[in-house]
């Protein structure tokens, strides 16, 4: 009898469950207890957490404008695959970093054309001026710049945001404002183009990008185009309207006939 009782002792003492170690809780699932996968911040059951950077859940879908905007970018970068292509976009980069170019060329205007120098130290006032407000614009709106697999940008960047393209800003500004300066002169309005198409060609912008840019520019050098052309000799008379050669496009200026 008694070593049937230590048996049923032993037996009993081997069937019971461990305890559970001092100052570690159950840690048994509770019915109704949230699992471990959700990730809930303490206090707030229905508060989830972000999502971890590049995770699929913190993804809007793209729209059709977003996959026109990325086709487009693509095979406008394709053409950098070309050794001369490349050469220029990297150079017409240079040239339109803070608007260099286009002060350069301000600059140039004052010391050629001592009449009407401080016509161009205006306009080239406005062209900077365009080129800050975008660079104020791109601190707001924080896009990043376009990433295509397979293909690295051709050209460094001065900053890590994309939208809008600073580049368009101030070409598009320079073509409004030394327009007046330089009519029937298509050297301004060809370059400018050049810079704007070298930013997608870099792969460094997307299209959207661009267009806003330089419609932020033109509407920007719009804005200070009295101002600018009002250091002209007679207060920018016959210079109201200028002609863009081999399109016959007429971009208004002040409004007025050309004398």
């Amino acid at each position: 009898m008694r070593r049937a009782d230590s048996a049923a002792q032993r037996g009993t003492s081997i069937s019971r469950p461990p305890s559970t170690a001092p100052g570690h809780a159950d840690r048994r699932p509770v019915p109704g207890a949230p699992s471990p996968d959700d990730r809930t911040v303490p206090g707030h059951a229905d508060r989830r957490l972000p999502s971890a950077p590049g995770s699929r859940a913190g993804r809007r879908p793209p729209t059709a404008a977003g996959h026109l905007d990325r086709r487009l970018l693509a095979a406008l970068r394709d053409c950098g695959g070309n050794p001369h292509i490349a050469g220029a976009v990297r150079v017409l980069g240079q040239a339109g970093e803070h608007g260099a170019v286009w002060v350069a060329a301000g600059a140039a205007g004052a010391l050629a054309d001592r009449e009407r120098r401080q016509a161009w130290l205006r306009a080239t006032a406005v062209v900077g001026a365009a080129h800050l407000t975008s660079m104020g614009v791109k601190r707001l709106v924080r896009r990043p710049r376009p990433c295509i697999p397979g293909a690295a940008p051709l050209v460094r960047t001065a900053g890590r945001h994309s939208f809008p393209s600073s580049h368009a800003a101030s070409s598009a500004a320079a073509v409004i404002a030394f327009g007046a300066l330089l009519p029937g002169r298509a050297a301004v309005p060809v370059l400018a183009a050049a810079i704007c198409v070298s930013r997608l060609v870099a792969g460094v912008h997307y299209p959207s990008d661009v267009a806003c840019g330089a419609l932020l520019g033109a509407a920007a050098a719009r804005l200070g185009r009295g101002w600018a052309l009002g250091a002209l000799p007679g207060g920018g008379a016959g210079f109201g309207r200028f002609a863009v050669p081999e399109r016959g496009v007429a971009l208004a200026m002040g409004g007025g006939p050309r004398g």
